[in-house]
């Protein structure tokens, strides 16, 4: 049996108002990993995630899950997947108690499991007084976790998160982290697209950026920062910017008014010959900054503009 929870060959996808929003993209995402799909908005990722999961169909290509094609064997292929979609989809004229338990007869849990199962899930997502609550009562950032703990319902192999912390206070968001991580750490395969750089960093052991419909690069999050080479010091002088500057020969230096910033890979090490360096010009250290390479960096070599443009 593979060992790939999702194996994505060739796709393109092109609607019928002639938009392209896939180009031929290959992605493969190994059982039990935290896999992030990193792009702008429209850059293909929630048509990527539609197709995984059966909501799109394919113009061309394949996709398999667990083993199973979306398209041929879709039955088995969607029974593997809980999909928290960025937009909330639910009935708003049921309790949750009665939508968690619905979802689950979509999948064929039986009641005397699915019962239990929805109310560890309302518990763990901090929602078991709400139970017989309906959504429109729930807070923004409470329909966000109830769409999460349903799309559990039915104990997936793979969860895909499409956006799930947009709009969400930052007290939500890392509670969602922590729980994710959780998750991932008992084996869940879980499939994560966002705009948040951050949350990438953070979450996924594996991350591919995509734009423009294409994958531009794949890696791990430190593959992905060591390939750019700009670790360095950012550094505020009070005066002699000029001679400052000049006082660094043999470093990659970048002036903006009174602002260094210095490219090195061991910026650590280089503080204090730096910084004697530029003193001796004449010129007074205001601030010292350490500056690491981000994936932010990353997206904007590769794309030319930053994610949230």
């Amino acid at each position: 049996m593979s060992d790939l929870a999702v194996n994505i060959t060739n796709l393109h996808k092109v609607y019928k108002e002639g938009v392209v929003a896939l180009k031929g993209i290959n992605l493969q995402v190994p059982k039990g990993q935290f896999f992030g799909l990193l792009g702008p908005n429209g850059a293909g990722k929630t048509t990527t995630i539609g197709i995984t999961t059966g909501l799109i169909r394919p113009t061309s290509g394949s996709v398999t899950v667990m083993g199973h094609d979306v398209v041929a064997d879709y039955r088995q292929a969607r029974s593997a997947i809980g999909l928290a979609a960025q937009e909330l989809n639910f009935d708003w004229f049921f309790n949750l108690e009665t939508l968690m338990q619905q979802q689950a007869g979509y999948y064929g849990v039986p009641a005397n499991v699915a019962k239990p199962r929805a109310a560890r899930l309302l518990d763990e997502f901090g929602l078991g007084e709400k139970k017989k609550v309906k959504p429109r009562e729930l807070s923004g950032g409470m329909k966000r976790r109830f769409q999460i703990a349903r799309s559990m319902i039915h104990d997936p192999d793979i969860l895909i998160l499409d956006e799930p912390t947009a709009g969400v206070d930052v007290e939500l968001r890392h509670m969602l982290w922590d729980y994710l991580s959780r998750l991932n750490g008992d084996g869940k395969t879980i499939i994560l697209t966002t705009h948040y750089i951050e949350e990438a960093e953070k979450l996924c052991e594996q991350i591919a950026i995509i734009d423009n419909g294409k994958i531009v690069t794949e890696g791990t999050p430190q593959e992905l920062v060591a390939g750019m080479n700009s670790d360095g010091l950012v550094i505020e002088v009070d005066g002699h910017g000029p001679e400052a500057e000049a006082s660094l020969d043999g470093y990659v230096v970048t002036r903006s008014d009174n602002e260094l910033t210095i490219s090195t890979q061991q910026p650590e090490l280089q503080i204090a010959e730096i910084a004697n360096r530029v003193t001796a010009a004449g010129a007074m250290l205001k601030d010292v900054k350490i500056r690491r390479t981000t994936l932010e960096d990353v997206f904007m070599q590769l794309t030319g503009r930053s994610i949230d443009e």
